[in-house]
C-alpha cells in the first residue's frame, strides 16, 4: 500500500482543516491507519488512529475533542478533520499504516510499515 497525504495549509487559530490520506492497493481496508505529526526540532508524535476492523478510533490527549479521524474504504482514504486549531498544532502531518493491526493505540512510529510523504499544517495566532 502506498500512501499520499494532502490537505495541509495555512489556517488561523480556531479554524479548521481536513487532511486526507489516499492509498493505493486493493487491501487498504485491512490496514490500520494513523496520523503522526512532527514540529521543527521535535520528535514525531502520535495524533490519531483508526483500526481496520471495527474502526475503533484513538486520539492523543492534545487533540481529543478537536480532531476526528474517519475512513472511507470505498475511496481508499482516511481523513483527519481538525477543528479549533491552535498554533501548537503547527507541524508536518504524516499518515502511516500497518496491516491487520487491531488493538490499543500503536503510538510508536516504528510500528508502522507504510508512510505517506507528509503535508504541512501551519496555524497562525
Amino acid at each position: 500500500v502506498q500512501l499520499q497525504a494532502s490537505g495541509g495549509g495555512l489556517a488561523q487559530a480556531g479554524g479548521s482543516l481536513r487532511l486526507s490520506c489516499a492509498a493505493s492497493g486493493r487491501t487498504f481496508a485491512t490496514y490500520t491507519v494513523s496520523w503522526f505529526r512532527q514540529a521543527p526540532g521535535k520528535e514525531r508524535e502520535f495524533v490519531s488512529q483508526i483500526n481496520w476492523s471495527i474502526g475503533g478510533t484513538y486520539y492523543a490527549d492534545s487533540v481529543k475533542g478537536r480532531f476526528t479521524i474517519s475512513r472511507d474504504n470505498a475511496k481508499n482514504t482516511v481523513y483527519l478533520q481538525m477543528n479549533s486549531l491552535k498554533p501548537e498544532d503547527t507541524a508536518v502531518y504524516y499518515c502511516a499504516a500497518r496491516a491487520l493491526f487491531t488493538g490499543p493505540p500503536l503510538m510508536s512510529a516504528s510500528g508502522y510499515t507504510n508512510w505517506g510523504q507528509g503535508t504541512q499544517v501551519t496555524v497562525s495566532s
